[in-house]
């Protein structure tokens, strides 16, 4: 009898020294998994090392999400059809979420084979919890614009769009930019609507705070290079 593969979207830390927050059966999926397909294949190696140090990683097929979509949809496809066992692991936190894998879960479920969504951490929602916005009604707006007068353009937008239907609105930076893109917000917003900035999360230097954008001004922190989450809530 031909084997039917599983699909198992395997969570990560979001911080290194944050394996403890992994519940314990996402080793079992690991172990019961025999292809990966990853978003970085150094990354996802050394945690796995971590996870379970008696792992063997040089007898498991690797394949890297990031490379021509269509070729990696067909490799997916392939290990699908010889019945493996088959992991999808992304960078920090839970795959499909704000991250490449989610093509290869589509084309998943397109061939009606079980997806596995395993718990884990997840950083839009960890924020969320702790920001005392609002969890009934948000929204996941990804990367902002780079350029200045187009980035402030859609800070306003989002701010607006809170204030209409009183919703978070969620959004990221890549960690350099950190400090630009508060100075962009500060710049922007009205003085009343709030803020939450959510830095290291699970981390020893986890930082979770909400204020009004005036109280921030009076105490701007410094969040260089730092993985972060921002909310709004007009």
């Amino acid at each position: 009898m031909k084997n039917v593969s599983t699909v198992y979207l395997i969570p990560t830390f979001l911080e290194e020294d944050g394996l403890h927050v992994l519940p314990d059966y996402i080793l079992d999926a690991v172990k019961a998994s025999e292809v990966f397909f990853v978003e970085n294949e150094r990354s996802a190696r050394r945690y796995l090392k971590k996870l379970w140090k008696e792992m063997d990683i040089d007898s498991y097929s690797w394949f890297t999400i990031h490379k021509s979509e269509e070729a990696v949809k067909q490799e997916f496809l392939q290990q699908i059809k010889l019945g493996k066992q088959i992991a999808i692991l992304s960078e920090a936190g839970c795959p499909g979420i704000a991250d490449p894998g989610q093509i290869l879960v589509a084309v998943a479920q397109e061939a009606g084979i079980a997806v596995k969504p395993l718990v884990g951490p997840n950083s839009i929602l960890l924020a969320l919890m702790a920001s005392g916005m609002n969890g009934q009604h948000f929204q996941f707006n990804g990367y902002l614009p780079i350029e200045i007068t187009e980035r402030s353009k859609r800070i306003k937008e989002l701010e607006s769009v809170s204030r209409k239907e009183g919703s978070a609105q969620i959004f990221i930076e890549t960690p350099y930019r950190n400090n630009v893109l508060l100075d962009s917000i500060f710049k922007s917003c009205i003085h009343t609507t709030r803020l939450c900035i959510a830095v290291n999360l699970t981390g020893r230097s986890e930082s979770i705070q909400t204020k009004t954008i005036e109280a921030w001004k009076n105490k701007v922190p410094d969040i260089n290079k730092q993985p972060a989450i921002f909310i709004l809530q007009a």
